[in-house]
């Protein structure tokens, strides 16, 4: 099983996702919009159809897995085999205090992927051996970035040549 764990926030949109109590979730950035980047995502993976995706976004943790599922478009949806954050197997406390990087690593653990890379614009505290797997987006250029796409592609082949990105 080929896995890439998708962050929302500076990945999918711009990183300037807020939540109020009246408004619910918004994107405080003149001139973008919520998930304007995920035809990217779709067009990054539709040569690679055995590539599935596992939801490494506070989204889950915030509302729902079905919630943040629901907000990718259906072939993407499609691909969704899960989370790193399950709400009955821990506690977000626990969660919260493990880096995104250490969210990642723990569910390569659980899952054993054959091959797998995160996109993420939070970089800090990833475990050194998981650096090289890891795509890091800008917040406010997410997915748009060129290179961002190249170095994607560029993983994505290394998965069908039985490449380095193995998850071991």
């Amino acid at each position: 099983m080929n896995i890439v764990y998708l962050d929302f926030d500076g990945v999918v949109h711009d990183d300037a996702v807020f939540l109020h109590p009246k408004r619910g979730i918004y994107l405080d950035a003149p001139g973008r919009t919520l998930f304007e980047w995920m035809p990217i995502v779709d067009e990054l993976l539709t040569p690679h159809p055995d590539v599935k995706l596992v939801l490494s976004t506070s989204w889950v943790r915030d509302h729902s897995f079905e919630y943040a599922k629901k907000q990718l478009s259906p072939s993407l949806q499609n691909r969704v085999i899960g989370a790193t954050f399950h709400h009955r197997e821990m506690q977000k406390s626990t969660y919260d205090m493990m880096s995104r990087g250490v969210q990642v690593w723990t569910d390569v653990l659980r899952r054993h992927p054959t091959s797998w890379l995160a996109i993420d614009n939070d970089d800090d505290g990833w475990p050194v051996h998981c650096r090289g797997r890891l795509i890091k987006t800008d917040d406010r250029q997410g997915l748009s970035d060129n290179d961002v796409q190249i170095a994607i592609r560029e993983m994505l082949g290394a998965f069908k040549l039985g490449s380095i990105f193995n998850a071991n």
